[in-house]
C-alpha cells in the first residue's frame, strides 16, 4: 500500500459511480492495511424499522422507532454499533477521537431495545476490499477522500450526506466528472 496511514478518512463516491453499493454513498473507512480495507458505509438508512428486519433467538423488545443502515455488501447480517459515546462500550475500537466502533452483542442488544440516538448508529454489514483494490478504485477516480467530521457522521441526514460532504470539499456535486462507469 502506498499510504498505510490513509485510514481513517471518508471515501465519497464521484457522481459515475454505478455499483448500486455504493452509488451516492459516504463511507467511513476505518482500516487500510496491505491485506485490505473495511469501512461502513454511513448514509444507507433501511426504510423499513429494525422491528420489521431484525429476527433473533432470543427474545428482543426492538425499539419501534429505530432504523438500521446498510453498512456494504460484505456479511449483511452482521451488526455494528458507530457511536460518539466512548461509554457505550469500553471495549469499542476508538477510530478516531469522538467515533468508536463496537460489534459487541451486549452493545447491539442494548441499541436494538433503546430509543434511537443520534449519537448511535446500527450498521449492518460493511464493505470490503481485498489487498491492492481500493488504490485501484481511488486510482480510476472512483472516489474522492474527506476528513471524517462526527457532526457529518453523526448529525447530518442519511439523505444529505452524500451531497454534504461534497460540498465541505469546496466541490460542486453537479459539476463532478471522471471517467464513465466507475466501479
Amino acid at each position: 500500500m502506498a499510504n498505510e496511514s490513509l485510514a481513517p478518512v471518508l471515501l465519497v463516491s464521484m457522481p459515475q459511480m454505478i455499483d448500486p453499493n455504493f452509488s451516492k454513498t459516504v463511507v467511513l473507512l476505518a482500516e487500510y492495511t496491505a491485506h485490505g480495507a473495511f469501512g461502513l458505509v454511513l448514509n444507507r438508512r433501511m426504510d423499513e424499522p429494525a422491528v420489521s428486519i431484525v429476527t433473533a433467538d432470543d427474545p428482543l423488545d426492538i425499539h419501534p422507532a429505530l432504523h438500521l443502515f446498510t453498512g456494504g455488501p460484505v456479511e449483511p447480517t452482521r451488526a455494528w454499533i458507530l457511536t460518539a459515546s466512548e461509554d457505550l462500550d469500553p471495549e469499542a475500537l476508538e477510530i478516531l477521537k469522538g467515533v468508536y466502533l463496537s460489534a459487541s452483542p451486549t452493545t447491539v442488544r442494548r441499541t436494538l431495545e433503546s430509543p434511537p440516538d443520534p449519537a448511535v448508529r446500527m450498521v449492518v454489514g460493511y464493505s470490503g476490499w481485498g489487498a491492492g483494490q481500493l488504490d485501484v478504485e481511488l486510482a480510476q477516480g472512483s472516489w474522492l477522500l474527506a476528513p471524517v467530521q462526527t457532526d457529518l457522521i453523526f448529525e447530518t441526514s442519511a439523505e444529505t450526506m452524500w451531497e454534504t460532504a461534497i460540498r465541505r470539499l469546496g466541490a460542486e456535486p453537479s459539476m463532478l466528472h471522471g471517467s464513465s462507469g466507475v466501479h
